[in-house]
């Protein structure tokens, strides 16, 4: 692996654009740290009770929050050997996993722009074109968008037997958008059925559809259309995608298990129900779109903002909540993902730099 990695081509610098967005991430970032701190002091945060709520902590319940979200990642290698098994009939669940593994280190360590360690990795494990590999990711990605969403809306339209400390007028606007939401993800996933039924005829669709774009444009664009057909088509038995979709539902259920044991660790938390931790959960799912280098980022501002504004509990239990959240969720694989990428002897620099260096590499795979 080491070999394959450390021969990739350096990528061309990044666009001006690019930097500037970094830029202005980097000041929005500092802007609010500042503005968080400031908050605090202006309202007397507590830092004791902030402490207090980590030392109140449970944890053989924490311990079954970790030991439930690493299951996760195996589910989640599980799912993608179904994905890629008209490919790869016999991918080896340990590589997948093994490369599972590192891809999500890399989100935490890089953010976003390491989503494509993964498919990379698979790619050069399994001897798979990277391209076939980007288009599992991005239908994997559709199932856990579509599963969310359907977890938000069920969720919002019991919002009037849960927890949630709102009046009547918005109880009423989070129920009928509860239905709603509910409605398009069953839409939605209605839209896939049909795209899997008619990948052919969908993809001329849409390609036909790109052709006002500029040439530099249309070509990255149709390479994204083409991989998420491909995607598709690659599940059209009906066995798979039952499989699918059930891995799907699976995950989920244990992503909800992980912070239902979080807050049953929690003596403010205990008492939360079902109903209270799907809505949370919604919310939180969406929260992770952000994803800051090393820091985490949109889920622990929501994560704050619905503990305090929806369920009334204070800022400083509702902080310490998200930070743990966020350990057990997201940073819980990072020491696993570290060891199996030294016993793989990879480059993290190089990865760090993976995506500005894929348009080097053949779209074909390794001999």
């Amino acid at each position: 692996m080491s070999e394959i990695v450390s021969s990739v081509q350096p990528g061309a610098r990044r666009p001006p654009w690019l930097r500037w967005a970094l830029a202005l991430l980097v000041v929005a970032l500092v802007l609010s740290m500042v503005g968080a701190v400031y908050f605090w002091r202006q309202n007397g945060f507590q830092w004791a009770t902030f402490l207090n709520t980590f030392r109140g902590l449970d944890p053989f319940w924490i311990a079954v929050a970790g030991l439930t979200a690493l299951s996760t990642y195996l589910g989640r290698a599980l799912r993608w050997r179904i994905l890629i098994r008209s490919q790869k009939p016999n991918a080896s669940i340990w590589r997948l996993f093994v490369a599972t593994s590192i891809g999500f280190t890399a989100i935490v360590l890089f953010g976003r722009p390491g989503e494509m360690v993964r498919p990379y990795l698979i790619a050069v494990k399994e001897r798979l074109s990277f391209s076939s590999q980007v288009a599992a990711w991005f239908l994997e990605r559709i199932y856990d968008l579509l599963m969310a969403l359907l977890i938000f809306g069920i969720a919002l339209s019991q919002v009037h037997n849960s927890r949630v400390q709102v009046g009547p007028s918005m109880q009423w606007v989070l129920s009928v958008g509860g239905n709603v939401v509910t409605v398009l993800t069953l839409i939605c996933l209605a839209v896939l059925i049909m795209l899997r039924l008619f990948t052919d005829v969908a993809e001329r669709r849409l390609l036909a559809a790109l052709a006002f774009l500029p040439e530099r444009y249309r070509a990255k664009a149709n390479n994204l259309v083409v991989s998420f057909t491909h995607g598709i088509g690659s599940t059209k038995c009906p066995t798979s995608i039952a499989q699918v979709v059930l891995l799907s539902i699976l995950e989920w259920v244990l992503i909800i298990l992980c912070y239902a044991c979080v807050f049953h660790a929690s003596p403010e938390m205990r008492t939360f129900g079902v109903r209270d931790v799907l809505i949370f959960v919604g919310f939180a799912s969406f929260g992770n779109v952000i994803q800051i280098p090393g820091i985490g980022g949109g889920a622990q501002i929501v994560s704050v903002v619905v503990l305090t504004e929806m369920f009334g509990l204070s800022l400083e239990i509702a902080s310490g909540i998200a930070v743990v959240l966020w350990a057990i969720t997201f940073v819980v694989i990072v020491p696993f993902g570290l060891l199996l990428s030294f016993h793989e002897g990879l480059n993290w620099k190089k990865l760090r730099h993976l995506e500005e260096q894929l348009d080097a590499l053949p779209n074909e795979p390794a001999a």
